[in-house]
């Protein structure tokens, strides 16, 4: 299994540069991707921006993201961002997309929250066809995950994608939805295996500033923002097992996001991992 490591694009205390000096750092670290969350009502950069400048400061490191949601930009737009990040990084793009589900997000970009889903579900054909027909943008075509927990969700990621990529939780969680994106990969008739992503959250040694962030970026969830909470993992034992647990459960990449900005986390989470 790989693991990666996310660029702290949506926490709180870190500036451009320091986004690019943590590109840096992680690529010389033991880690195999970068990967990003996405936010448009949040004090947050924006993934394919961050992605681009991690392309530009880095050689080998894939970047990913985890996940952008895609019903909130036009399609060609989405389609040429995510062939110019392809391109501009040599082809070390995979992108995670999926229907999203916060309405504050969709009210500032003047998009539908109630019709989502279908519109997905046509934007997901639209660039496919755009990036086959190289009618937008170079010809980087990025590897496609889809993401989400219904039946819709992994159908879509069987029709559409190259695998499935999971929002988080303990391992049996996602054990649970990896045997539902095998089961839609089999039933469309689909040939070898989808790849599987996975997430986590982590502070190492933290003060609780990695939980606080965690309960304001999870806060339009109500109670449940607790549980994501207490699945923060602030120990080496926590990450290890945790690794562990996901690698038993058939993940091919595990991305592990940080919770504060400090870059020592780098450090941290690589001699955990060592």
């Amino acid at each position: 299994m790989e693991i990666g490591v996310g660029l702290p694009t949506t926490t709180p205390g870190l500036d451009g540069p320091g986004v690019i000096g943590w590109a840096r750092r992680a690529e010389a670290g033991p880690f195999a991707s970068l990967g990003v969350l996405d936010r448009v009502v949040y004090d947050s950069f924006d993934p394919m921006a961050s992605l681009a400048a991690a392309a530009a400061a880095t050689e080998r490191i894939g970047l990913v993201t985890m996940v952008v949601v895609g019903p909130l930009r036009a399609t060609a737009l989405l389609a040429k961002q995510a062939a110019s990040v392809g391109a501009l990084s040599g082809g070390r793009l995979t992108l995670g997309l999926s229907v999203g589900a916060r309405v504050e997000d969709f009210m500032a970009t003047g998009s539908d929250h109630r019709d989502r889903g279908l519109r997905f579900t046509e934007q997901l054909l639209d660039l496919r066809t755009a990036w086959e027909e190289r009618t937008l943008g170079p010809p980087a075509r990025p590897q496609l995950l889809v993401g989400g927990l219904t039946g819709a969700a992994f159908t879509r990621a069987a029709r559409y994608a190259d695998g499935y990529v999971h929002g988080g939780g303990p391992p049996r969680a996602f054990a649970r939805a990896a045997s539902m994106a095998f089961d839609a990969w089999s039933d469309l008739g689909r040939s070898g295996r989808p790849r599987l992503f996975g997430q986590g959250y982590f502070a190492l040694g933290g003060d609780g500033a990695g939980n606080a962030y965690l309960r304001h970026y999870y806060a339009f969830t109500g109670p449940f923002a607790e549980r994501i909470v207490a699945a923060n993992l602030t120990t080496p034992h926590a990450v290890r097992d945790f690794v562990r647990g996901y690698e038993e459960a058939g993940c091919d990449h595990l991305v592990l996001l940080p919770t504060v900005s400090d870059p020592a986390q780098l450090d941290r989470l690589a001699d955990v991992l060592s």
